[in-house]
């Protein structure tokens, strides 16, 4: 007889975008001292998910077990610019320390941290050995990044041999069903509507069906959506970029949204981006004048 998965729900919710849910509904009973650990791990970085890196700093002290100090080393490199160079140099030497370097949450956060850099690269050295489905569903996520899909195709198979039904799984489909478009797009759909209907609505959700609309030419039905995330979370960066394009596409005002994400979220992909087309712009009329 299987052992009851006490954490499901808890996990589920942090896989979905529920970050506070799983924050109110942490304390499970009857836990072995692994799970104690593995459901502490998934609150701190529910608080990380929700910006608040400095509660995680400073809850989790030096006597943390590895995945908590992990983690604490993702608050960090979050916290600013400043703790960056800090923060990955003591990253670094971690994964080089053979009692602690193949700790399976620790390589998780490497990647994570290795893709925010995008050096892909030296994310996958870490994650790309997998043995866990959030590994796994990393892989898929960096793969998509570098605009491999027929590795992250590989990835999937993995998961899907693993636990067909796993939310990551079902996750990491709609990734891959969005990167390759065309008609793999409504089933990308499908999924995130399947989402919709088991639980509850979440920005993440919200996002994922609003992305296949815009795929499809739906942009009434993704502003709609999106408004409903923003009403989520008004700081959510996904919500704002993709509120941006949708937008844009309507032939609507999208500079309140931008000046938005250039406030929450300086380093976003699209903010760089804008900056670059402005300074290009600015360059281009000062050799006209």
């Amino acid at each position: 007889m299987a052992t009851p998965d006490h954490l499901f729900s808890l996990r589920n919710n942090f896989y979905l975008g529920a970050y506070q849910a799983a924050i109110n509904n942490s304390d499970v009973p009857n836990l072995s001292q692994e799970d104690s650990i593995e459901r502490d791990s998934l609150v701190y970085r529910s608080y990380i998910a929700l910006g608040s890196y400095q509660l995680v700093i400073s809850e989790i002290d030096s006597s943390a077990p590895t995945p908590l100090q992990a983690v604490k080393l993702l608050a960090s490199y979050l916290s600013g610019p400043e703790q960056k160079e800090n923060t990955i140099s003591s990253l670094k030497e971690w994964l080089g320390d053979s009692a602690i370097g193949n700790n399976p949450v620790l390589r998780l956060i490497a990647g994570i941290i290795f893709m925010h850099e995008q050096d892909y690269n030296e994310a996958l050295k870490h994650s790309n050995t997998g043995g866990t489905m959030e590994l796994h569903a990393l892989n898929v996520q960096i793969f998509l990044k570098m605009n491999r899909s027929d590795f992250a195709e590989k990835q999937l198979k993995i998961m899907q041999q693993i636990d067909e039904d796993h939310t990551l799984t079902q996750l990491a489909n709609a990734w891959l069903n969005l990167a390759v478009g065309g008609s793999k797009i409504q089933e990308a759909y499908l999924i995130f509507q399947d989402f919709s209907e088991k639980y509850p609505m979440t920005g993440l959700i919200l996002n994922g069906k609003a992305v296949c609309c815009m795929h499809m030419g739906h942009f009434d039905e993704a502003e709609s959506l999106l408004l409903e995330a923003l009403n989520k979370d008004a700081k959510d960066a996904e919500t704002l970029a993709n509120l941006i394009v949708c937008s844009l596409h309507l032939g609507k005002q999208s500079s309140r949204y931008l000046s938005q994400l250039k406030l929450s979220h300086p380093d976003h992909m699209l903010v760089k981006r804008t900056s670059a087309d402005e300074e290009s712009f600015d360059r281009a009329l000062q050799t006209v004048a």
